[in-house]
């Protein structure tokens, strides 16, 4: 399309590397899109604004961000492909923004080709309403042009990937054809239209001026999804592709406002539209690290934004200095001189901004709600190889994570590993690839560790006494306690229940001081033991003999003796499981949950899928990511979010004991 624009001096290909839009080194290497470009040309005196966002699994949800900016989402087909799995994943996006959807289906010239199959399965999986605007002159290596079926014409391609053709008559051959797709498109176009259905009815059919004047409407109200046919490498059909866009698709101000709210109060509705007549208002949608600029990009919603402006950031109540405004094409930077209403500019250098917020005038402060992401659905240990990389780490993902909203990285405060989570195993890897080529920080990952944690069932009084005598000031802690279990979710409770001076009031704190550090190591398998209480009710000190260190260490005895009288319990983590599949997958998904010893809460349909709710084992889902793919064909996805913890049945803390065994982390219980 930009080539065909002039706006790049030739046809690049993701393949080779060449491609305008896939200028990110770990792009180039893998061939594929890590996120989303932005470019743009002029088409017949219209300026088009292209997101060209990834298609691959690992980083589709970067897609989300981008429609939140976009008026169409252009959704490309492979002919042979058909629908894959990102592709009814946009369309859902597409769908929440309540965005019309275009279709090209691309790669017409290739082996094994099946426009109609793509139809079906756009109807079936993606409730899409498909309607050919083109029929195809010739197939797979016969491919040479296209016939236009509103103005009933042909368009006779080179095959050289010139881009050159002529137009002509409809073949004979395809008569019978188009006037089939016409009678449909006719048809569609008068349903959503009531003078057009009147019309319609009286005439039987519609004139090319009333198709053409009713697609915008019929685009916009998604009664019909157009769809165009093609191939990019031939560049054929790219021409009749970029004259719908201007022609048909729906442009910034024709498509509403934006609802906006008042930074001070989300009651306070402040719908924006999309004019220069309105206060400047813009949203940014994406962050990018590029060349050692950190480049915010930003939708302007409404007004008119010019260079050294200082604005409003109405989601943190932050001015910023807006120095220069540019254009981004592919990787290139172009100053600009003011920037309208549906417009996509790069601004550079902004102290306080990040993606999801919203820059205003200071006059007429707004906020638009910032698009919601779904929690990573995997998750890895990650662990730098060398000091070196240790010292780097963190500045470093805080570079990654701004640009990439769909990461998670945060510390896991009792197994104290750097969890990285993403949204799936190759997402995580290409993150620590990036890691060492862009950033210089080699790291190692693997599966994280399970947080569980420890209990007990029962009551027991203890009495523990630490006394040491090495000739000079001993040590002296004595202490008589009452442990006993609360029920689950309560915490820890420590009660003085001392009369008199038996032990003076500033040794106590340390006997709970004492308790908790050895809880903190576990009595079963080195969790932490949870959900208990103490009752501090007897004892004695010495005058000379005792201190804080004497009690605390008499704490530790009193729970380690504790512990070998009591029933030791094992709990682990629960997560709340959210599973979207196709419906002919269900069954399988559940009878899988059911495997991993989770409960079936519920499933309910959500259009052509099923969405099952499940609480499940953490220490069952760590492979589960790659279990869906599989089990589903990558059309599957899940969220999980933490319930609750519960008691692991005899199987699984035998398991989990024994590794702690093996791995010295259990200490003998009378050691202390």
């Amino acid at each position: 399309m930009l080539y065909a624009m002039g706006a790049t001096p030739r046809l690049g290909k993701v393949a080779d590397g060449t491609a305008l839009t896939d200028f990110d080194e770990i792009a180039i290497a893998h061939q594929l899109s890590t996120q989303t470009s932005v470019a743009h040309g002029v088409w017949r005196d219209h300026k088009l604004n292209l997101l060209d966002t990834p298609g691959a699994t690992a980083f589709i949800l970067d897609s989300r961000l981008a429609l939140r900016a976009a008026e169409t989402a252009l959704i490309v087909l492979d002919a042979h492909n058909g629908v894959e799995i990102g592709t009814e994943t946009v369309r859902q996006y597409a769908a929440e923004f309540n965005l019309p959807c275009f279709v090209f289906i691309n790669k017409l010239d290739k082996e094994q080709t099946d426009v109609e199959s793509c139809l079906q399965v756009l109807t079936e999986q993606c409730d899409l309403r498909p309607v050919l605007l083109q029929i195809p002159i010739g197939i797979e290596k016969q491919f040479r042009g296209l016939v236009d079926v509103v103005r009933q014409r042909a368009f006779l391609y080179q095959t050289d990937g010139s881009g050159a053709f002529v137009e002509a008559d409809v073949p004979a051959n395809l008569q019978t054809a188009v006037a089939k797709a016409r009678e449909a498109l006719i048809e569609r176009v008068a349903e959503s239209d009531d003078r057009l259905l009147e019309t319609f009815f009286e005439q039987g059919t519609l004139t090319d001026e009333q198709v053409l004047a009713g697609l915008p409407a019929a685009i916009r109200s998604q009664s019909l999804t157009p769809v165009f046919l093609g191939s990019a490498t031939l560049n054929i059909g790219i021409p009749q592709l970029l004259d719908a866009l201007v022609s048909i698709a729906p442009d910034p101000a024709h498509v509403g406002g934006w609802l906006g709210m008042s930074p001070l109060d989300d009651n306070l509705v402040s719908p924006r539209h999309v004019t220069d007549d309105e206060p400047f208002a813009g949203y940014v949608f994406k962050t990018l690290d590029e060349q050692f600029n950190r480049i915010s990009l930003c939708k302007i919603v409404s007004g008119i934004l010019r260079p050294d402006s200082l604005v409003l950031n109405g989601s943190r109540g932050a001015l910023e200095k807006v120095a220069a405004l540019y254009t981004l094409q592919g990787r290139q930077l172009d100053k600009l001189t003011e920037a309208h209403a549906g417009d996509i500019v790069a601004l550079t250098k902004l102290k306080d901004t990040h993606t999801g917020d919203t820059l205003c005038d200071k006059a007429a402060p707004v906020r638009f709600a910032p698009v919601t992401m779904p929690e990573p659905a995997i998750s890895f240990a990650i662990e730098p190889k060398s000091r070196a990389d240790e010292d780097k780490l963190s500045g470093a993902m805080l570079r990654i994570l701004e640009q990439d909203g769909t990461l998670r990285y945060a510390r896991d405060p009792q197994t104290r590993e750097f969890i990285l989570s993403g949204t799936n195993q190759q997402h995580i890897e290409l993150t620590v690839e990036r890691l060492k080529v862009r950033y210089g920080v080699e790291v190692a990952i693997h599966a994280p560790k399970v947080p569980y944690l420890e209990t007990f069932k029962g009551r027991v009084e203890v009495h523990a006494r630490h006394k040491k005598q090495t000739g000079g000031r001993g040590q002296f802690g004595d202490c008589k306690c009452i442990f006993e279990a609360l029920p689950h979710g309560t915490g820890f409770r420590f009660v003085d229940k001392i009369v008199g001076g038996v032990i003076p009031q500033q040794f106590r704190p340390a006997v709970e001081k004492g308790i908790l550090e050895a809880a903190e190591h576990g009595a079963l398998a080195g969790y932490p033991v949870v959900d208990f209480q103490v009752e501090l009710v007897d004892g004695s000190y010495h005058t000379v003999d005792s201190d804080e260190l004497s009690f605390k260490l008499a704490g530790r005895k009193a729970f380690r003796a504790a512990m070998e009288k009591v029933k030791l319990v094992l709990l682990e983590p629960i997560m709340h499981v959210v599973v979207s599949v196709p419906n002919e997958f269900a069954g399988d998904a559940m009878s899988d949950l059911s495997t991993r010893r989770g409960r079936i809460l519920g499933i309910n349909a959500k259009g052509n899928r099923q969405i099952v709710e499940a609480h499940v084992p953490l220490g069952e889902m760590l492979t589960y990511a790659t279990a869906l793919n599989s089990l589903t064909s990558g059309r599957g996805s899940y969220t999980m979010r933490f319930a609750h913890y519960d008691e692991a049945p005899p199987q699984v803390t035998q398991r989990v004991v024994a590794e702690a065994q093996a791995a010295g982390r259990v200490r003998a219980l009378e050691e202390v």
